[in-house]
């Protein structure tokens, strides 16, 4: 996994302006180091690069996760990465909602998705939780269903291969240039969400 973080040091870097916070942008995974590289983690580590991306930091601690502020698409946007433990990510998302007083549908979540092949993109204005357990406590402590969320492949476990191990499973080498060419995509499709432009966000990024 060391590749793709070797790939984030070449990443040009740009300054970030003050703007009041209208949206939430937030990555979804475990804290702790044995989690770093994890399939499950792939929302941590977008947000990572999006952090070495817009030269800023999510490092400060507050609503129960880390945070960073940032603007993208012309809004201020801010970064989580609850701390929380992923069955229980909604607690960080509802204290920052409550806070800055933002409706679930400018709250955009970045998680990982098994039933998508490493590399591969789905972006979805709501929707179910689709068997992710943070989109689910996500669900549960806004109320709604109504929030938008970018999901990443990670692939599907094999034929027997229990679930709970494979997504706390490091993401392979085999997998690392798809996924970080999928991460790099990221960040142009949650500037078009957060300007509202969903269907150029669903038709330039979904599948690819």
């Amino acid at each position: 996994m060391s590749d793709i973080f070797d790939l984030f040091r070449k990443i040009e870097t740009q300054p970030t302006l003050k703007t009041p916070i209208t949206r939430i942008l937030c990555g979804l995974g475990n804290p702790g180091d044995k989690y770093l590289h994890n399939r499950h983690n792939i929302g941590f580590i977008c947000m990572d690069y999006i952090s070495q991306k817009l030269n800023i930091k999510i490092t400060r601690a507050r609503f129960s996760a880390l945070c960073g502020e940032c603007v993208i698409g012309g809004e201020g946007v801010l970064l989580l990465k609850p701390q929380t433990y992923m069955n229980e990510s909604g607690i960080a998302v509802r204290e920052a909602a409550d806070f800055y007083k933002i409706a679930p549908e400018n709250i955009t979540v970045i998680s990982d998705d098994i039933s998508l092949p490493p590399g591969r993109m789905r972006i979805r204005r709501k929707g179910s939780a689709g068997g992710q357990k943070g989109l689910k406590s996500i669900i549960y402590h806004l109320g709604s269903e109504e929030f938008p969320r970018i999901r990443l492949g990670v692939g599907s476990p094999p034929e027997g291969f229990d679930l709970a191990d494979w997504v706390l499973g490091d993401i392979p080498k085999s997998d690392q240039e798809a996924v970080f060419r999928c991460i790099e995509n990221v960040l142009p499709a949650a500037e078009l969400i957060v300007k509202g432009d969903f269907e150029t966000a669903m038709s330039t990024y979904n599948g690819i």
